[in-house]
């Protein structure tokens, strides 16, 4: 078992703590079938595979990809992005990466290319189609409304710099508050696919039972702008569960058949 990068330095009333959701995208990112699609996908004589994780939180997640590119990938020279509106949680992935990949033995040669933990919006500072691996934990908690960061959070602030309670309480709703049917973000994120991923592209998404996850994938299939010949996959590879004959929370892969 690979083991899960330490995150003790990050500081959770202002970036959003490590939960399950962190480790069932763990457990299927390592799983013998994400692997194997990721070592077909991505043979060792093709272009290193740059992977994107959209909301990075502490970090967890990216730093697991960079610390095992291959176990993971079977091929060490991934290149790995983060990037969080949230700027503490830019500093705190930065970190949680550089620890995980110190600890790996000759490190140099056997971990991936940690590039940045960049604080934006999204993917709106992205060349087009340049992503091969787009990992997102989005916020899906069905709510009223979509929270907005404060004017005073938009620059990018130092680790240790102060912080008001009030601003602490946006930060986190930020990481889970989607709006309706908790898909908001979400839907973004989906619609943006075709100018984001790469023509080898993947995307893996987590949804909880409220997004609708089989009307969310219905809708992925159904999308335009897969390329000539091809067609938009979407398949449930990881779940954490059922509660009330639901999947409690469930990971998608999404890609271009």
């Amino acid at each position: 078992m690979l083991p899960t990068p330490t995150t003790s330095h990050v500081p959770y009333t202002l970036v959003y703590e490590p939960a399950e959701d962190s480790f069932l995208l763990l457990d299927t990112l390592s799983s013998p079938a994400s692997t194997n699609f990721h070592t077909t996908h991505f043979p060792p004589s093709s272009p290193p595979p740059l992977i994107l994780e959209i909301g990075p939180g502490s970090g967890v997640v990216l730093a697991f990809l960079t610390a095992h590119p291959t176990a993971l990938f079977s091929r060490p020279d991934i290149l790995t992005l983060g990037i969080d509106i949230n700027s503490f949680a830019c500093a705190s992935t930065a970190q949680t990466v550089r620890l995980a990949t110190a600890q790996h033995p000759s490190s140099s040669s056997t971990t991936g290319t940690f590039l940045s933990a960049a604080q934006n919006d999204l993917t709106s500072c992205l060349r087009k189609n340049q992503v091969d691996v787009l990992v997102f934990n989005p916020p899906y908690v069905p709510t009223e409304d979509l929270p907005l960061l404060p004017e005073s959070l938009r620059q990018q602030k130092e680790p240790g710099a102060k912080v008001t309670f009030e601003e602490e309480s946006k930060l986190l709703e930020l990481s889970y508050a989607g709006g309706k049917d908790g898909m908001e973000t979400t839907d973004r994120v989906i619609d943006s696919l075709g100018e984001v991923l790469s023509e080898r592209g993947i995307a893996y998404l987590l949804l909880c039972a409220g997004n609708k996850p089989e009307e969310v994938k219905e809708r992925i299939r159904g999308m335009g702008n897969a390329g000539e010949g091809r067609r938009w996959m979407a398949e449930t590879v990881g779940t954490s569960g059922r509660q009330a004959g639901w999947e409690k929370l469930q990971i998608v892969r999404i890609w271009r058949e």
